[in-house]
């Protein structure tokens, strides 16, 4: 809204600058009265732009905040065991990289279970129901570190009739935005996912029928 008003007095000023007088003797009066619109709606400009930087700054400072707590309840559920990593895009071992629904593509860990959901087609069922493939494990062999940049990662072992892998996770500093790494033990179909980490409680995932 500050922004449409500061254009709009901006066109105003313009249109007042480009005005001819339409005779000589109002010339003077038109001018006095001109330079005091002008004076007028550039006070007004600058009140606008103070308004608009301080919004700037003030949302800026939420967004920064909202980032920060996001961050910190990623890092905790991480540690919990207790956590969501909604997937918002995958790669696979050719290459390939394909933009998917976080609500079917995740990684989800409660406990010592793991899930691992990977549903790239909208349109194909797949074994899971959702348009791909839904496996889950024990997890073993669990470790998360923060480095002193805040760089946090996670590594476990995950073991289930459908999968049999190593996981790495790695999350932003000052974010609940991370990657993942999916490396199963028997070849060397490697995926990886990024998206946001979120509590376990949070997650809005659905899951397809397991392996």
């Amino acid at each position: 809204m500050y922004m449409k008003r500061i254009l709009l007095t901006l066109m105003v000023v313009v249109a007042g600058l480009s005005t001819i007088a339409p005779d000589a003797s109002a010339q003077t009066d038109n001018r006095n009265t001109g330079t005091g619109r002008r004076q007028q709606l550039m006070s007004q400009w600058h009140k606008d732009m103070a308004e608009f930087r301080a919004r700037s700054a003030e949302n800026h400072q939420l967004a920064k905040l909202a980032d920060s707590l996001a961050s910190v309840q990623a890092r905790a559920a991480l540690r919990n065991q207790d956590f969501v990593l909604e997937a918002d895009n995958v790669q696979f071992r050719n290459g390939q990289t394909v933009m998917v629904n976080s609500n079917t593509n995740f990684i989800s860990v409660k406990g010592n279970r793991a899930v691992v959901q990977i549903s790239p087609s909208n349109f194909a069922s797949g074994p899971n129901g959702v348009g791909g493939v839904t496996v889950d494990g024990t997890i073993s062999g669990l470790e998360v570190k923060t480095d002193s940049k805040g760089r946090t990662t996670l590594s476990m072992s995950v073991m289930g009739i459908g999968i049999n892998a190593q996981i790495e996770i790695y999350l932003f500093p000052d974010s609940n935005q991370a990657s993942a790494t999916i490396y199963p033990n028997f070849n060397s179909n490697t995926i990886w996912i990024q998206g946001s980490v979120v509590p376990y409680e949070n997650a809005n995932v659905f899951e397809g029928s397991s392996l």
